[in-house]
């Protein structure tokens, strides 16, 4: 009996000194994050706004944190490539997503993503939001949204438009208008917002739904128009640009949130962390101010990362709907 008492005491204590060297190393681990290089996947091409917005965290976070972070493009498939490679990574708070609300809207209209979109990319923070811009040529005859709608409606109405991708806000807001006002003005599918903008400059498309924040350096060098913003108000970057609900479509407004997230089952610590990380940067007055220069909106930095989680399952489930009323899936 002594000895079966002997042997149990052997046995907790070593078990005891197991989780307590455990717990300290744990410890050591997340006093010393980031322990290693930062990768921040975008899950689009090059010069569009989501890379322009995670280039720019990436240089101030590295800046802050003392570590390199280095930016990777991982385009196609609407940002589920990108979002799937980041799903498969270790969840130690080193590699990092990209996103927007069209993840949400992937996650609501593709049956084939491979990864759960709720579940396998834990949110961490949202930094911004991106209006939508409606440009054309500066060549093109449209000087409105409604010379477009005019022309949209014709009975032989032959134009084409791009977004930033198939499944995207822009994608969807411009086939919600199409069914809204009656237009017949055919969707080009691109891989990003920067190659889509270069082919509404050269004249192969006739309009583009892009974010502002893309558009922004094309507008100034005189090569784009702007004809609407999808906000509810006008834009400070382009005061002179009127909104959708000004332009013959009221009522009707969206934002894209631009955010940042992590390899599902990143621990609860690390993605508080890498809030703080991010908000500090984020909320310095330089980074503000480049912000707005680039036509996005600061986020408010006050809701925790399982508060943005919500946000994102809620759009998941709110885009699911909308695919259904406008027949659209990514499969």
């Amino acid at each position: 009996m002594k000895l079966e008492n002997k042997s149990l005491f052997s046995h907790l204590l070593m078990l005891t000194l197991f989780l307590s060297v455990t717990t300290t190393l744990k410890a050591q681990v997340l006093a010393t994050f980031p322990s290693k290089q930062i990768e921040i996947t975008v899950p689009w091409a090059p010069g569009g706004g989501v890379d322009i917005l995670g280039r720019l965290v990436a240089q101030s976070l590295g800046t802050s944190v003392n570590q390199t972070v280095i930016v990777e493009n991982r385009p196609g498939a609407s940002g589920a490539l990108g979002a799937r490679y980041i799903a498969g990574r270790p969840a130690d708070g080193h590699s990092l997503l990209m996103m927007n609300d069209t993840y949400a809207i992937i996650g609501a209209t593709s049956k084939n993503l491979q990864f759960n979109p709720k579940k396998d990319i834990a949110a961490v923070i949202i930094v911004a939001y991106a209006p939508q811009l409606l440009v054309a040529s500066s060549q093109s005859p449209f000087q409105s949204f409604s010379d477009v709608v005019k022309a949209g409606k014709a009975k032989d109405a032959r134009l084409s438009y791009g977004a930033c991708g198939a499944g995207t806000p822009g994608h969807l807001a411009a086939e919600s208008l199409n069914m809204t006002l009656d237009m017949k003005i055919l969707h080009i599918p691109y891989k990003g917002c920067a190659p889509t903008l270069v082919d509404v400059m050269g004249g192969q498309l006739d309009l583009a739904w892009v974010t502002l924040s893309a558009a922004v350096p094309h507008l100034k060098a005189g090569k784009l128009k702007a004809l609407a913003v999808s906000s509810k108000d006008r834009s400070p970057v382009l005061p002179e640009v009127p909104t959708l609900s000004e332009s013959g479509a009221p009522g009707t407004s969206f934002s894209s949130w631009q955010g940042i997230g992590a390899p599902g089952g990143t621990p609860e610590n690390i993605k508080i962390q890498l809030y703080a990380a991010i908000a500090k940067v984020v909320q310095t007055e330089g980074f503000q101010k480049r912000l707005v220069e680039l036509g996005f909106t600061p986020a408010n930095l006050n809701e925790s990362p399982a508060a943005i989680q919500n946000i994102i399952d809620r759009d998941i489930d709110r885009f699911a709907q909308l695919g259904k009323q406008i027949n659209f899936t990514l499969d």
